[in-house]
């Protein structure tokens, strides 16, 4: 038989369900004031920031911002000169460079890790190290160690090898490739703890089954394992990414954006069209760098948001 509740018994459970609700707010009262401030300086420096920049590119502000509105003429003005269609040419070698040899070297080094080796511990601070390091340090390190009369060439050279010859810094054809030998370096060690994460996330029931199947342990990696840390190699990705546009003080450390501009980044561009009094032009500068960044986040939201989509209709 089916009960029918009367109208106090009705209010009753509704009032009890109201306090019940009222009293889960109050649980989460402390956490939503602990991330208040992470929210306003999410909103206050990050989106304002950049609507900022967004608006003042599309003016001719100089020393100072204005709103007098010239349109596209400074991306117009932007893009027809030599030096950040260089710098452009530089930051894609860098990259390049950077995200593939660190994702790579990052990989191998998460799979060392991964075997349980004696003093585990040890060999990952070892490898974090370099990351804790400010980009100036490291920079001045790799500029003293690729020096050609104090650094790895003399060295190499007293040891008895007088012909050895490796200062790139001193070459505008090779400047580039030292600094990401510096930044590989520098980074590499935060890529290998990422992946790390996502390998240790993979069951070892599919370790367990590959080796039963016989199936190769390279093969494991490259058609099982890799697929499953989708998750960490895109976190990685992205964090590569950033680091590689808004590269900035490990050039001015390193080489100052030479020889001549051979090394000659966005982000000094940005720096130097601000310190040139010419605000507008540099803010234009710096939206185009945010493209890159802001199209692998939209991407990676997309391929997660596919990804919850296909388990869904599974």
């Amino acid at each position: 038989m089916t009960s029918v509740l009367t109208h106090d018994e009705r209010s009753e459970a509704a009032r009890v369900k109201s306090r019940a609700m009222f009293r889960r707010f109050l649980g989460r009262w402390p956490s939503v004031i602990g991330t208040l401030p992470m929210a306003a300086v999410a909103i206050g420096v990050f989106v304002i920031g950049i609507a900022f920049t967004v608006v003042l590119s599309f003016t001719n502000s100089k020393l100072f911002p204005t709103f007098n509105f010239v349109g596209w003429m400074q991306y117009d003005r932007l893009w027809s000169t030599p030096r950040w269609v260089e710098s452009v040419k530089h930051i894609w070698f860098y990259g390049f460079g950077l995200i593939g040899i660190s994702m790579v070297l990052g990989f191998l080094l998460a799979v060392a890790m991964d075997q349980r080796i004696r003093g585990e511990d040890t060999f990952r601070t070892i490898f974090l190290y370099p990351f804790a390091l400010s980009a100036v340090i490291t920079g001045l390190v790799w500029n003293l160690m690729l020096d050609p009369i104090w650094g790895l060439q003399a060295a190499v050279r007293s040891w008895g090898f007088p012909d050895f010859t490796f200062a790139p810094l001193a070459d505008g054809n090779t400047a580039l490739i030292g600094m990401v030998i510096a930044a590989v370096w520098n980074g590499v060690g935060v890529t290998m703890a990422i992946l790390l994460a996502g390998l240790r996330g993979v069951d070892d029931e599919i370790w367990k089954a590959a080796r039963v199947d016989g199936i190769p342990a390279w093969r494991t990696y490259v058609s099982i394992v890799i697929p499953m840390m989708r998750g960490s190699i895109a976190t990685a990705l992205v964090l590569l990414t950033v680091g590689a546009v808004r590269t900035f003080d490990i050039v001015i450390a390193m080489t100052g954006g030479g020889p001549g501009i051979a090394t000659q980044m966005p982000a000094t561009y940005v720096i130097d069209s601000i310190n040139a009094r010419n605000v507008g032009h540099g803010m234009a500068a710096a939206v185009c760098m945010l493209l890159p960044i802001l199209t692998l986040i939209l991407l990676q939201v997309g391929l997660r948001a596919a990804a919850k989509r296909k388990g869904a209709n599974v």
